[in-house]
């Protein structure tokens, strides 16, 4: 029986792309750039994914993502890379601006709750982006806790976040336990490294090419009380 869910946040419960454009689109504003036509975001996407996926592999720093993926992407589109640090620190504020939930995603955890399953945020987001985002969706209310790797010092999928989690939530068995994300290289790898139950959403029908153990697929979030409710 699942007593206990670790929600993934961005690309999870909240949709990080509708964030993520709303908040790039709006720092280009600022910084007087220009147009950020939906091509821009769609190479910007890429890179960051590139980035972020170096740093799940301990390749690099949480700062050089940060940073790295402007500097890239500006570089390739001809913009002043001298201004990727201040770009990005403004980003960090303005993704907080505006949360959108996947699949009902607030409704979910509020019925869950109501269930007596213990629900916690595990997120590699930085904390700036993440608090603001946390309050502005009402899940700061609605979670028993926040795991963000800011904080911790270690990123998801590294033994040492899940451990830092672990220490925190109580004495539970490990198929007590079940990570609900969307990320292979973060959420599922760490649910593995961990140990525990992996509940992979994966709305788009990706292959996991990865070989990792994935106790649950789902395609959208309602189906998670269906699947741990009835447990």
């Amino acid at each position: 029986m699942v007593k206990v869910i670790l929600w993934d946040i961005d690309g999870t419960l909240l949709n990080f792309e509708m964030s993520e454009k709303y908040a790039i689109r709006k720092c280009f504003s600022i910084f007087e750039l220009g147009e950020c036509t939906d091509e821009m975001l769609a190479q910007y996407s890429q890179i960051n994914r590139k980035y972020w996926e170096g740093l799940e592999r301990g390749e690099l720093t949480k700062q050089e993502v940060l940073v790295g993926r402007f500097k890239e992407f500006f570089d390739k589109q001809g913009l002043p890379t001298e201004k990727a640090e201040a770009f990005n620190s403004e980003y960090q504020i303005r993704l907080g601006d505006k949360a959108f939930y996947n699949d009902e995603g607030g409704q979910i955890v509020e019925q869950l709750k109501k269930k007596g399953i213990k629900q916690y945020a595990v997120t590699n987001g930085t904390l700036t982006a993440q608090e603001r985002k946390l309050k502005l969706s009402g899940l700061d209310q609605l979670l028993d806790g926040v795991f963000i790797s800011d904080v911790i010092g270690v990123e998801k999928p590294n033994i040492g976040f899940f451990d830092a989690v672990w220490k925190e939530i109580g004495s539970y068995k490990k198929n007590e336990v079940v990570i609900v994300g969307d990320s292979l290289t973060s959420d599922m790898q760490g649910g593995n490294n961990e140990g525990i139950l992996c509940c992979w959403y994966n709305p788009q029908k990706h292959e996991n090419g990865k070989g990792l153990r994935i106790d649950y697929e789902i395609q959208d979030l309602r189906e998670v009380p269906r699947l741990f409710l009835s447990k």
